[in-house]
Formats: structure tokens, C-alpha cells, sequence
């Protein structure tokens, strides 16, 4: 195996430690007892609940600056039931497909030997990979996860691997040495062009920049022939025990004629002798990558096909994410979100993720600097000519959702929807649904206290360095306050904290040099403490300078 430069996996892996779990099957397999316990519902939601802060302060500051805090609302992440589905699927496929791979088992190393052997033969060796392997199989599952654009699926993917450690560092197991470096998840972009090389290129550059090896350089020149590059990356891919392949836009491969029924093989390669899980995520026009081939179609879906649809205007999620969104005004008036308003909105952005938030961000700037609307109230023609004018090249696409145009849909492969197969898979579930509004309303109430929490403590912890001695403990209290309502509640509270200290020092500065200047100010209106200055200037003792200028005299002469 190649060195691994450690300098370079600083800070993106971890070393392994290893835990029983809960289900027998899962137990010795270092690989799977190194990974964290199976989440529960509390800590998906954690990771979804992205509500960016908009303090009273913000919302009096002046408009330039308020068009900077509105830009805030793009973070915003709302919980919503498909995501819990998502991580359960994902969650799955990475432990039962290290079931069959497990490095203490002799066929895993017996399948590493066969694919270097593979790779040491001709050209064509490529095409027996199935056949040497077939007495070692170790079938995965595959996910798809479908959907138009802006509906959310590469975000959700992208808060849901880092709940994972990507790569662990192997150096013992049941005391015994287990020197191994396991890559828990990869995602990689399929090209735009479609063309398998440069799949296999950006494969070996993802493995580079994670671990610092050279394999772009290895395996990737110009002249290499791709399908030996294919063989290339399954052998990394075994070698490496890759928990999970991402590959996102996969509906790229519908540019390339000539690699496209070679590339989706390949992805039934992996899960079929490899045994790595393959999650392939894309628009709806992906989904013709499948038709006719039920070989594909199949291993493409093997653990179901997550039809991820834009929110319905009745659903409940929608009306909890649109209330939720409301509250991120930075508007002079708040405008209360009336019915009125809800249908507008819902119109102008067809309940799809990223439109509604670019809606909501866009509808405010406009307001912000209308002189015609002093008070900066949203109303339903703002929204309709915010769409209109800020938001044109989307409304051919919007229109055609909006009036159910098959025939104009079909104009906008991205936008296609199976309508069928979304009312079978993708029903909202209403308890969980109703669970999550109830868990996010609570969690909500519960960040006033955890703030406060925060704050308590970086006040305590601030005061204890003892540096700040013109501060009293109310103002390093409230220079905590001003700070932590400034972030987000799941900051990193070092961050925090170094900005506090900061600002303290520089309040303590300032406070230091107001006393001075009070000093000099008190020593100027005491004209006796200003003689005393100057005698002692004079190395003159005060009594006699003072007694010079008449402020002492003689007692037998004062009064006799």
C-alpha cells in the first residue's frame, strides 16, 4: 500500500476506537466497530436544524447593512421528514456493506490479491473482473436519490456524510497489530461531460487530497487506457475499504453517448464483486439512465429510489418551513405571514427549497431600498414582482410546474417528476411529520436557555483570566451577550470565546484611558493638587511651595 503522508491527514480522520454494537452481525468487524453508534431521530435533527440569528439589534441597523444580514437566510436548513429517511437508507448501506468485506476474513485480502493480479495483466482484463471475483462476491446495496433542482439533495448528503469520520487510522484490534486505513465515505462529482476518465480521474484526486497519496499522477496520464483505469479504482476502492461511493449529478452521463452504458456497469461492478454501496444522486432527466436496462435499473435502486418532489402547498411541512423561514425577516415592520401571503408565495417559488429562500432574500432587498415602501412591509405584489423581474430565467421552468404543462415540462428535463411513482414513494408521513414540528418548536424554545447557558459561562471564564481590571463582571457579561446572540447557537464556542476576550481587551483599553484622561481633568480643577505636582517637579517640598503662595500661613501672625 502506498505510504500515506500523515502530515496531510491532519485534522481529516481519526484514530480508531473500537466499540460493541448493539446488533450481533455488526460485531468483530473493525470496520463497522469503529464507526459511531446508530444515530436516532434527536441527532438527524441536530444536524438539520440550521436557523441562522437575526438579533433586535440587526433589524435596527441601518439598510446597507441589513442587505449584508439578509444574505444569512441562505443557510437557512429546515428538518423535513425526508431527510430522517435519507439517513436511515445511508446509515444502512455503509454497515451491511461492510458485512461481506470484513478485513479479518480471509476473502478480503483474497479479493485485494485478485484485482492487483487484474491490474498486472492485459488491457482486457477489465472485462473477467466479474468472473475471477465471482467466487468471492459481496453484493451492496445502491441508492438514488431523485429530484429537481434546488430541492435540497446534495445539501442533505453533504450534512449527512460528516456524521461520519471519512477516514479512521487502524493500528490495533483485539491486541493484536491491524495497520489499515479505512475510508468511511467519498463523493465525487460525475463530469459534465459525461466521459468515464475523467470519473476515474476525479476519483483518484479525491483519494489524493484526502490522504496525499500521488495516484492521479500513477494512474491518470493522458495515455492511460480507461478501462484500465477502471480496474485502477476498483482496486483502490477494495484496498481502502470504502464504506460508501457518492457520485452526484449523475445525469451528466446523458452527454456522453459512447461511456454511458460502460460507466453504469461499472457502478454494478462495484456492487456486485466489490461490494462497495454505491449512492447516486440527480435530476429528474436521471432517471432515463435506467430505462431499458433492468440489470441497472435494478443495482441502481437496490435499497429504493428516494423520488425527492417539491413540497405541496397543504402539506405540513411546507407551512412549518415557510413559518420558520417568516421569522428571518430584517424588515423595519415585520409583516405578519398571512394567508394571502402564503398562497403568493407558494405560487412564485412552487414549494421548491432553493427558490422559496432566494424569494424570501430577494422580495426583502427589493423593499429595503423602495422609497415608495417606507415601512418596508412584504406584501403579495412584492413577491410577484420580485419573481417576475429578479427571479425571469426561472418562470418558463416555474410556469410549467404551475399549470401542470406535461408538454412544456418536457422542455425542462431537470424539472420531470414520474408523477406516479411519487404519489407510490413519496407520501408524507404525518406522525413524523407532526414529531418533527413538535421536536423543532421545542429545540427552539430550549436555545434561549442554551444561549444563556453559553453566555454564563464564557462570562465566567473570561472574568477567571484576570487580565481585564477596569472591567466589572456586568461588562464582560454583556460583551458575552452581544457576541454569542451574534452566531448561530451551534458556533464553536472557542470561536466565541476568542472574540469576547477581543473585544474585552479592547474595552478595557479604552476604559483605562477614559480614567486618565478623568485624572488629568480632576488634577486640572484642584489647583492645590496642581501645586503639589509642581513642587514635587521642582524637588520642592509642597509645604513650603504652597506656604510661598499664600494657601499657608503663620498661625501667631494669622491671628494675633
Amino acid at each position: 500500500m502506498e505510504k500515506i503522508n500523515d502530515l496531510v491527514l491532519k485534522g481529516t480522520f481519526k484514530t480508531a476506537t473500537y466499540e460493541q454494537k448493539v446488533l450481533s452481525e455488526y460485531n468483530n468487524n473493525p470496520f463497522i466497530e469503529a464507526l459511531p453508534s446508530i444515530f436516532n431521530e434527536d441527532d438527524v435533527l441536530e444536524r438539520f436544524m440550521v436557523t441562522p440569528r437575526i438579533s433586535e439589534t440587526d433589524k435596527k441597523s441601518e439598510s446597507n447593512i441589513r442587505y449584508h444580514i439578509l444574505k444569512r437566510a441562505r443557510n437557512f436548513i429546515q428538518p423535513l421528514p425526508i431527510h430522517f429517511e435519507v439517513e436511515r437508507r445511508l446509515s444502512t448501506l455503509i454497515r451491511r456493506g461492510y458485512l461481506a468485506r470484513n478485513p479479518l476474513d480471509k476473502t478480503f485480502l483474497e479479493r485485494i490479491r485478485v484485482l492487483h493480479e487484474l491490474r498486472e495483466e492485459q488491457e482486457l482484463a477489465h472485462k473477467h473482473i466479474e468472473d475471477r471475483l465471482n467466487y468471492i462476491r459481496s453484493t451492496a446495496d445502491s441508492l438514488s436519490i431523485i429530484g429537481i433542482s434546488g430541492i435540497g439533495k446534495t445539501t442533505a448528503i453533504e450534512r449527512l456524510l460528516p456524521m461520519y469520520p471519512q477516514v479512521i487510522k487502524h493500528e490495533t484490534y483485539a491486541g493484536q497489530p491491524f495497520n489499515r486505513t479505512q475510508i468511511v465515505w467519498l463523493k465525487i462529482d460525475c463530469p459534465y461531460d459525461g466521459s468515464l476518465s475523467t470519473l476515474c480521474k476525479s476519483f483518484f484526486k479525491a483519494i489524493d487530497d484526502l490522504l496525499g497519496t500521488r495516484y492521479l499522477e500513477k494512474y491518470g496520464y493522458l495515455n492511460r487506457v480507461t478501462s484500465t483505469m477502471l480496474l485502477h479504482m476498483t482496486s483502490l476502492a477494495a484496498m481502502f475499504g470504502i464504506g460508501v461511493l457518492v457520485i452526484d449529478e449523475i445525469q451528466h452521463l446523458l452527454h456522453s453517448k459512447n461511456d454511458q452504458e460502460e460507466m453504469l456497469n461499472f457502478f454494478v461492478t462495484l456492487s456486485n464483486t466489490v461490494g462497495i454501496p454505491t449512492v447516486l444522486i440527480g435530476t429528474s432527466k436521471a432517471q432515463q439512465l435506467f430505462k431499458g436496462n433492468f440489470r441497472q435499473a435494478r443495482r441502481a435502486s437496490s435499497d429504493g429510489a428516494v423520488i425527492w418532489d417539491r413540497m405541496a402547498e397543504e402539506s405540513e411541512e411546507w407551512e412549518f418551513f415557510l413559518e420558520t423561514l417568516w421569522k428571518l425577516q430584517c424588515l423595519k415592520t415585520p409583516t405578519t405571514l398571512t394567508n394571502e401571503l402564503k398562497v403568493a408565495f407558494y405560487r412564485e417559488c412552487q414549494g421548491i427549497t432553493a427558490v422559496a429562500i432566494n424569494l424570501f432574500i430577494l422580495a426583502q432587498e427589493r423593499v429595503l431600498f423602495d422609497e415608495g415602501n417606507p415601512e418596508e412591509i412584504l406584501t403579495p405584489r412584492v413577491l410577484k414582482k420580485t419573481a417576475e423581474e429578479d427571479m425571469q430565467t426561472l418562470q418558463p421552468m416555474l410556469n410549467a410546474i404551475r399549470n401542470n404543462n406535461l408538454a412544456d415540462m418536457m422542455k425542462y428535463e431537470d424539472i420531470m417528476i414520474n408523477l406516479d411513482e411519487v404519489m407510490l414513494n413519496h407520501k408524507r408521513d404525518t406522525e413524523i411529520s407532526g414529531r418533527i414540528k413538535e421536536a423543532f418548536k421545542e429545540r427552539q424554545n430550549t436555545i434561549d436557555l442554551k444561549r444563556k447557558d453559553i453566555i454564563e459561562s464564557l462570562s465566567i471564564e473570561v472574568a477567571a483570566l484576570g487580565i481585564f481590571e477596569h472591567l466589572s463582571s456586568q461588562d464582560i457579561k454583556t460583551l458575552s451577550t452581544k457576541v454569542v446572540e451574534t452566531y448561530p447557537i451551534d458556533v464553536d464556542v472557542s470561536k466565541l470565546k476568542s472574540e469576547v476576550i477581543q473585544k474585552a481587551i479592547k474595552l478595557n483599553e479604552d476604559k483605562n484611558s477614559h480614567k486618565e484622561t478623568a485624572k488629568l481633568k480632576n488634577i486640572e480643577t484642584l489647583p492645590l493638587l496642581k501645586l503639589r505636582n509642581q513642587s514635587l517637579n521642582k524637588k520642592v517640598h509642597p509645604y513650603d511651595h504652597l506656604k510661598d503662595r499664600g494657601y499657608i500661613k503663620t498661625p501667631i501672625e494669622e491671628f494675633y
